[in-house]
């Protein structure tokens, strides 16, 4: 929607489609179904990110999954992939980083080819150049030379991540809006995290109450 707009400014005429902020009243029906779908979600992580991965809105199960993080990645706006990736964030209790940085940096990659959006590619070389952070064991989950191997579920990449002394598996998925008609919706994402093993459900219904 955002190229549309482009391409008819650039052949002089004026852009089709309304870019509405997302706090804006003719999107409320929006904002509601979004809050009632990510509440409906819980205890399982969900939110909502822009197209510079800002996150719009999300429920409990992310609030208990950034336990932890400092202030200064938390003040708003907050960035998705900065808060993952950063060597402050969740990255540290990621167990299988490696793979996880690998499979969100394509993924923005991917983006960048699509959209040639100059914000997302400063987003993507500022996250890119974070180091790695040490783990005091030593060692990441997953497959690869000198590194332990892991039970992964065979359908997906899943989001290994320490809680509370447990760690915790999810099977991401992301979900967009059908035939959007405003430059806004057309960008936001919904990432739900589907958990990808028994002991993950019991850990979560156990925080849940």
């Amino acid at each position: 929607v955002r190229e549309r707009n482009a391409l008819l400014l650039a052949a002089g005429y004026a852009p089709r489609y309304a870019e509405t902020p997302v706090d804006a009243p003719a999107l409320g029906a929006l904002r509601e179904g979004i809050d009632r779908l990510l509440k409906g979600y819980e205890p399982y992580p969900a939110l909502v990110v822009d197209g510079t991965y800002t996150v719009v809105a999300a429920n409990s199960g992310i609030t208990m999954l950034l336990d932890g993080v400092p202030d200064h990645l938390l003040a708003p706006p907050l960035n998705a992939m900065r808060l993952t990736l950063h060597p402050e964030g969740l990255a540290p209790r990621i167990r299988n980083l490696p793979e996880w940085r690998g499979h969100l940096l394509e993924q923005m990659e991917r983006q960048i080819a699509l959209a040639r959006s100059q914000s997302l590619r400063r987003l993507y070389d500022e996250v890119a150049a974070y180091p790695l952070p040490e783990r005091a064991d030593g060692d990441w989950d997953g497959p690869g030379p000198g590194v332990a191997s892991a039970p992964y579920p065979y359908f997906a990449l899943p989001l290994r991540i320490e809680h509370r002394g447990r760690v915790l598996s999810f099977v991401s998925s992301i979900s967009t809006f059908n035939t959007p008609l405003d430059v806004t919706v057309a960008e936001l994402a919904i990432e739900t995290f589907l958990p990808a093993d028994a002991q993950t459900v019991e850990h979560l219904r156990e925080l849940s109450g």
